[in-house]
């Protein structure tokens, strides 16, 4: 009776004789979300790119305005970054309550990582406003048109940041952790985590190679 099964087997997978070939099913939703995110993160930071492309251009056309040693507040953008960092830590510790279902530190997790969001976008609306009223607005040369786009632009998705992470607090309080509101959190963590990155960039190449000059 194995014989039979065996040698059926071998004429119906000559190229296997013996073996049973099984073909996995589709992905799970959790994993083509995930890769489709991804892809979406890549057209953005393909975007930065141009932004950072730009900046590096038109550092040096000030127009005989300020350069960035000029007008940068060092301790400001420290702050700033502080708090974004700090932010990335307490975003991972409420995923990690999120997979455990524990409703607190997800809460508290998210609740920090929306103050530390905030702050950063006060520090940077301040120092905006404050770039305006000396006269050194985005149309006074190109070097502030391009430091404008570039900063503002994080900005804009720092506060769609921030407005996602009060939904997802929402979506939990309303729908808990339910399959769908997980997957939810994975991409919002990604989108969280890849700001602090591109962050890290605009520090690194507008505030301090620029502050320096």
């Amino acid at each position: 009776m194995a014989m039979t099964a065996t040698v059926g087997h071998a004429h119906a997978d000559p190229h296997h004789i013996g073996l049973v070939v099984e073909h996995p099913g589709p992905a799970p939703k959790r994993i083509v979300t995930a890769y489709g995110f991804w892809v979406f993160l890549l057209s953005d930071i393909v975007m930065f790119s141009c932004f950072f492309a730009a900046y590096a251009v038109l550092v040096g056309q000030t127009a005989d305005g300020p350069k960035g040693s000029e007008i940068f507040e060092q301790r400001n953008v420290a702050i700033e970054t502080v708090c974004l960092l700090l932010s990335s830590f307490t975003c991972g510790m409420a995923s990690i309550a999120a997979d455990v279902r524990n409703r607190f530190w997800f809460y508290l997790g998210m609740g920090v990582t929306c103050a530390l969001g905030l702050i950063f976008l006060a520090i940077e609306f301040k120092e905006f406003a404050d770039l305006v009223a000396r006269g050194y607005g985005p149309s006074r040369s190109a070097f502030l048109t391009a430091f404008f786009s570039l900063v503002g632009c994080h900005g804009l998705h720092v506060s769609a940041g921030v407005l996602w992470l009060l939904t997802m607090m929402a979506q939990v309080f309303a729908k808990g952790f339910r399959a769908d509101v997980l997957r939810r959190m994975m991409c919002f963590a990604l989108f969280w985590h890849a700001l602090d990155i591109i962050w890290v960039g605009v520090f690194s190449v507008v505030y301090l190679l620029g502050g320096g000059a």
